[in-house]
């Protein structure tokens, strides 16, 4: 996969999501504490199933990205060795993506999606982009406005094309670019 210029930029701004000391590192506790805070955030107990199968669900993320990127095999991965996960093949196709990622954002939504209907409120949306994502109120209030039906809210669908987006175009026009808020 080539890493063009903005495809960096959005490397670049998701690598800072996962790193939650801000060391410059992602590492296994990264994950962890993510999903800590993501569960706090939505008042589950840790031993709560749904708790419980998003730990597990940030765990296995953690597991097969540290096999692709973890170069050095130290125990972190660094921004470089992150992009160069990508560079090398870690999103194939959408399709490989939709794998990986769906598992997890439907442990996700068992948590965000506090009513289950399938679509996030966003108040819901707010709260599990902050926790899991450190994403300020005002990005995360923007990207959901963009993202959101006709009744203000957000259905996983909506949220795993805007995550393909993400990843996969190089169109700055589209939502999915700033599922992140601002790349700078």
């Amino acid at each position: 996969m080539e890493i063009t210029a903005f495809l960096d930029r959005k490397l670049a701004r998701r690598f800072r999501t996962y790193d939650t000391d801000g060391d410059g590192y992602v590492e296994r506790e990264d994950f962890t504490q993510a999903a800590e805070r993501t569960t706090k955030a939505f008042g589950l107990a840790v031993d709560d199933p749904r708790a419980v199968r998003f730990h597990d669900a940030l765990i296995g993320l953690w597991e097969h990205l540290s096999s692709v990127a973890d170069q050095d095999r130290d125990g972190r991965i660094s921004v470089d060795e992150y992009k160069t996960a990508f560079a090398n093949g870690l999103l194939e196709t959408p399709e490989s993506f939709d794998e990986g990622y769906v598992p997890f954002l439907d442990a996700l939504m068992s948590i965000a999606d506090e009513d289950h209907d399938g679509r996030l409120t966003l108040e819901e949306h707010v709260r599990w982009t902050g926790a899991l994502l450190h994403l300020s109120e005002r990005d995360a209030r923007s990207i959901h406005d963009l993202l959101s039906d006709e009744d203000g809210l957000l259905s996983t669908e909506a949220l795993l094309a805007a995550i393909r987006e993400f990843y996969f175009s190089e169109d700055p026009a589209e939502a999915g670019n700033w599922l992140l808020g601002s790349l700078d």
